[in-house]
């Protein structure tokens, strides 16, 4: 199998994952493993939460895919275990890096995408419980988000030019 075909594989199960991720915190978190996810909506102190337990649930395919893969040398394996790993990378370093701030890097970004996410996610968190919940995902940014920004950007716009 190509390289360029296993890159293509990664890529497609990372873009898959926002979809899984999605409907994961959406129908399971916010579902019947509420009990885990709870305590990341809530006022809490310590570093870590119940709802790190995640990371062990999601990473485990990944590792499986890769593992499997590896030792039966199937390449197309190995390559959705590698896009499931990059999305667990790529969502500690926007979930607890970028929006919660757990660790204090980037913590002053006037990015549009930055201020889109972090906006998205303030809204999911309003939400105290299960229900009424908005803004599952963790990538990809409804457009009423990004409007959100660019209204406030406009705004900070025209009151420096007065």
């Amino acid at each position: 199998m190509s390289l360029f075909i296993c890159i293509l594989i990664s890529v497609a199960a990372f873009v898959f994952m926002e979809g899984i991720a999605w409907f994961a915190h959406k129908y399971v978190m916010h579902g019947f493993l509420w009990n885990l996810h709870k305590d990341h909506h809530q006022p809490h102190d310590g570093l870590f939460e119940k709802n790190d337990l995640f990371f062990l649930i999601f990473a485990i395919p990944g590792w499986l895919c890769i593992q499997f893969g590896w030792s039966s040398e199937a390449w197309w394996v190995v390559s959705i275990g590698c896009g499931i790993t990059l999305y667990g990378i790529a969502y500690f370093i926007v979930h607890e890096i970028i929006i919660h701030r757990r660790f204090k890097f980037f913590t002053k970004s006037n990015n549009r995408y930055v201020k889109a996410i972090r906006w998205a996610h303030k809204m999911h968190h309003r939400h105290l419980n299960k229900e009424e919940g908005e803004s599952f995902g963790m990538l990809f940014v409804a457009k009423k988000y990004w409007d959100k920004i660019k209204r406030d950007e406009q705004v900070q716009k025209d009151q420096f030019s007065r």
